[in-house]
């Protein structure tokens, strides 16, 4: 998923935008608004530490939208169901992520994969997505582990609509995939060429086993009909509070298989939920 982006600690930022040399009045009350708005429409706590990129971030929306301050662009956003709302969460995620991120998930994926019946149709999840490295990273070892043949879908999806778009174009900076070796690199890549020499782009083998798919993980309206085997949801659930992690976790349960896999990120801990999930390895836990 698109995380929300770090930033400067500012706990002082909270006065007018005047004294602080800023294009726009920024208050701890605009401050506070943003903060219950992107609760309400994503889920995402945003801590007070947070003001500087908040005002750097939406700057540019107010810019983009000729709005002259953050009161009438929060006022015009609330009154309005349209297209700026997405760009308002746009705007406030981001999207740490790369190839083979915590190898040792892969690994144990690949092992999962290889103790099931060749004939096993998989059904996987990724829902932080990002901007395609990790979705990619799992159909790679998916096609080492069962074959060009493998009868293996990947659902890809994620809250940021930009980054989703850069998922499905697979094109890549050659120097970003450090982590994939070179057996790898022929085997799943092809090389920009001329004008786009020092690019990749993902080969469309891989392209087809993925569909991407906007989801916002704390709405019901997620679109899937049947269970999924394994799920990928890393580096998501720390943006969130207890109830909304819950609630999350409960969705992720329902859409899942019995004895199906959970990959988490390496800080995030659901001890408190053992009713849904058992822990069954490094940061995987198997459905209930």
């Amino acid at each position: 998923m698109a995380t929300v982006r770090g930033g400067a600690t500012a706990a002082s930022e909270t006065g007018g935008g005047d004294a602080q040399g800023r294009e726009f009045a920024w208050t701890q009350a605009d401050f506070a608004r943003v903060q219950s708005l992107i609760y309400q429409r994503a889920g995402i706590s945003l801590h007070d530490g947070k003001h500087a990129m908040v005002y750097s971030r939406l700057s540019r929306r107010l810019r983009e939208t000729g709005h002259q301050s953050f009161r009438d662009y929060l006022g015009w956003l609330e009154s309005h169901d349209g297209p700026e709302w997405q760009e308002f969460v746009n705007a406030l995620t981001t999207n740490l992520t790369s190839f083979f991120r915590e190898q040792h998930h892969f690994d144990i994926l690949a092992e999962h994969l290889k103790s099931k019946p060749a004939s096993t149709a998989w059904r996987v999840w990724c829902n932080a997505a990002s901007t395609g490295e990790e979705p990619y990273s799992i159909v790679m070892t998916a096609m080492d582990a069962l074959g060009g043949h493998a009868n293996f879908k990947l659902w890809a999806s994620d809250i940021d609509s930009k980054v989703l778009m850069t998922a499905a174009r697979g094109v890549y900076r050659l120097d970003s995939l450090k982590g994939i070796d070179s057996g790898r690199l022929q085997r799943f890549f092809m090389r920009g060429k001329g004008g786009n020499e020092g690019m990749v782009r993902v080969k469309p083998e891989l392209q087809r086993m993925i569909e991407f798919l906007s989801v916002n993980l704390i709405r019901d309206d997620w679109p899937f009909r049947e269970p999924f085997d394994i799920v990928f949801c890393r580096n998501v659930m720390i943006y969130f509070d207890a109830a909304t992690q819950r609630s999350v976790l409960e969705r992720i349960h329902r859409v899942m298989k019995p004895g199906g896999l959970l990959f988490v990120g390496h800080s995030e801990n659901f001890n408190e939920s053992r009713d849904l999930f058992v822990l069954r390895g490094k940061t995987v836990y198997e459905r209930r």
